[in-house]
């Protein structure tokens, strides 16, 4: 199984990196990409990043998993990008697996995909899915090939859904048990 995550300038750090880490750790592999100018990202709390390649170096037949942190760069990006809501799309037709926490869903909800889906995401970012089913007391939520998170805090939650998908329930308690969650 192969993942792919985005980032970009000022993407929260525990969404992104921490993540990245739990899928690892499952034996996902992840590739990091980004739409920005550079390889070199800075997180929101200042980490340096250098990320694999750009996003319109890859294919998305390579991969079976699009991951979308969240981040003060969403609100900052997501109303006037094309980008990032265009590889959603091709993901989603594509029958790939999306997965976006915190504030990523906005993307998922302009792009119309979280219409009629159960969904959750960080408060105010249901804004941008009015014909979708908010979940806000949900750490983490499955619907179909679609899985969103509300935030930081439920990384954990979010990475275990997203290895059961793409794995197994085994491997992804496996993984849980072993960094004694």
């Amino acid at each position: 199984m192969k993942g792919l995550l985005i980032f970009s300038n000022l993407v929260e750090d525990m969404e992104a990196i921490g993540t990245r880490d739990l899928l690892l750790r499952a034996g996902i592999e992840i590739d990091s990409v980004t739409f920005e100018e550079s390889l070199r990202i800075t997180t929101s709390y200042g980490l340096e990043i250098c990320v694999d390649d750009f996003a319109q170096n890859i294919k998305v037949e390579d991969y079976d998993l699009l991951i979308i942190p969240g981040g003060p760069y969403v609100g900052k990006i997501v109303d006037q990008d094309q980008e990032i809501k265009e590889l959603v799309k091709s993901f989603y037709h594509k029958d790939k697996v999306i997965a976006a926490i915190c504030a990523g869903p906005r993307f998922l909800g302009q792009a119309g995909l979280l219409d009629g889906k159960n969904f959750t995401a960080f408060r105010g970012s249901e804004k941008d899915a009015p014909k979708g089913n908010y979940r806000p007391e949900d750490k983490a939520v499955v619907d179909g090939r679609i899985i969103t998170a509300r935030g930081a805090g439920a990384v954990y939650e979010f990475a275990y859904e997203i290895t059961k998908k793409l794995l197994s329930k085994e491997k992804a308690l496996e993984v849980r048990n072993k960094i004694m969650y």
